[in-house]
């Protein structure tokens, strides 16, 4: 009788954006499960001990390694991916996670304010996939999962540059699953409603303790190891057959506008 293989144990990944809230998530997500975990952030104090609790952790497998890489730098992108090949021997797995965000009227962005997100958002996911593809592609292929957003796929007022951004990461998506197939890499994406991190928390003015437990089902903001979870799916054989898609993590439909309701603290 078939089993679904989730089995991820040996292979190498490369996780952005993992000094907290999703990012972390997914590497511990993935270093539990047995594979090597190459992460990074802008500031090695912040994602260093990610990896050391990795590490430190007796019943993961996995091993990490911090490095310090502002994505939005193509030279430090291509030592961060140097460093990973160096330490583990090859690249299998890339999760584009890294991004950012502000809110402002489409009238009020300024050319840098616009430049600024694209860049973080958008031109980091093509340095990163660029790179590191380029270790699969001569190897024995991979797989790539780019982190997009709900506010990618439909109107986001006050988030004109990220939502366009986001948008652009979809159909980046769509078209390397395409394009890299024959190199035998599948590229998906994953676009996230509401998740509870600790900048959403601050954002909202909400205690983590406050936020709706994952046995609730009637949700509006999800957990980041939900999404950490989506992830190693995808990457794993069991999603073989998934290239080219944008599955999205939003919870319970909007049924108002209070935002106190869709937290479930109503």
């Amino acid at each position: 009788m078939h089993e679904p293989d989730y089995d991820i144990a040996g292979e190498t990944a490369i996780v952005t954006g993992a000094s907290q809230g999703i990012g972390k998530s997914i590497a511990e997500t993935l270093a539990a499960s047995g594979a090597n975990v190459a992460i990074c952030s802008r500031s090695i104090d912040r994602v260093g001990p990610v990896a050391e609790d990795i590490n430190e952790a007796e019943d993961v497998p996995g091993e990490a390694l911090a490095v310090e890489c502002n994505v939005r730098e193509r030279e430090q992108v291509q030592s961060f991916v140097d460093e990973t090949v160096e330490a583990f021997g090859d690249i299998d797995v890339l999760v584009n996670n890294a991004g950012g965000e502000f809110v402002a009227n489409f009238e009020d962005i300024s050319e840098n304010g616009w430049k600024t997100i694209v860049d973080l958002n958008l031109h980091s996911t093509v340095h990163c996939t660029q790179l590191a593809g380029e270790v699969m592609r001569e190897g024995d292929g991979g797989s790539i999962v780019n982190l997009s957003s709900v506010n990618g796929q439909h109107a986001a007022p006050g988030e004109s540059h990220y939502g366009a951004s986001k948008a652009a990461v979809i159909r980046l998506t769509e078209t390397l699953a395409t394009e890299w197939a024959g190199d035998g890499i599948r590229v998906n994406c994953i676009a996230p409603g509401l998740i509870q991190t600790p900048g959403v928390a601050e954002t909202l003015g909400i205690q983590s303790e406050d936020m709706p437990s994952r046995e609730k089902t009637e949700r509006r903001i999800g957990h980041a190891e939900e999404i950490a979870d989506a992830v190693q799916f995808l990457v794993s054989p069991a999603a073989s057959f998934i290239t080219g898609e944008t599955l999205t993590a939003k919870g319970v439909p909007r049924a108002g506008n209070s935002m106190s309701q869709d937290l479930g603290l109503e």
